[in-house]
């Protein structure tokens, strides 16, 4: 269980993100949560000096289909990183898992095969409030630190070139 705020973060450790391209897919399921944190990653991406026409945002029905749309994201957008945004709810059956499961072997894969970062930006909580605290709740926005990982993890591959 998060602890602490995850939009605080030491802006001066954040690179500068004025030359990076980001896509951004997200799922329309759950979008009270997933809305809330696209606009989070979009706004932290903007703060560090990306620009509007450097951040594609992109929608597919639910979780599971973010592997694919991230996939469409590498091959067709030209972007240097994808950040994927779901919210996957325990319910009743085991429905949440094989969801979390297969999302998160998918999103796994796609780095390693476009050798780019697919920033992991899923919540997979018990129940509606843990979302709500981590969607710009009292535990901040879980997309305001998927950003600031596709930032950093486009300067390390940048500083390693």
């Amino acid at each position: 269980m998060a602890t602490k705020n995850l939009s605080e973060y030491d802006l001066t450790t954040v690179p500068s993100a004025a030359s990076m391209k980001f896509g951004i897919v997200v799922a329309e399921w759950n979008y009270e949560i997933t809305g809330a944190l696209a606009q989070g990653a979009a706004d932290t991406l903007k703060r560090h000096g990306a620009k509007d026409e450097n951040i594609i945002i992109k929608h597919v029905p639910g979780t599971f289909e973010l592997t694919l749309g991230a996939q469409y994201l590498a091959e067709y957008a030209g972007v240097d990183a994808i950040i994927v945004l779901g919210c996957v709810i325990q319910g009743e059956t085991r429905h949440f898992d094989f969801i979390c499961q297969g999302v998160t072997q998918g999103i796994t894969s796609l780095n390693m095969k476009y050798n780019k970062p697919f920033i992991f930006g899923v919540l997979t909580t018990d129940n509606q409030q843990q979302a709500l605290d981590r969607a710009g709740g009292k535990l901040g926005n879980k997309g305001d630190e998927a950003a600031v990982t596709a930032i950093k993890m486009l300067a390390l591959r940048n500083d390693l070139k």
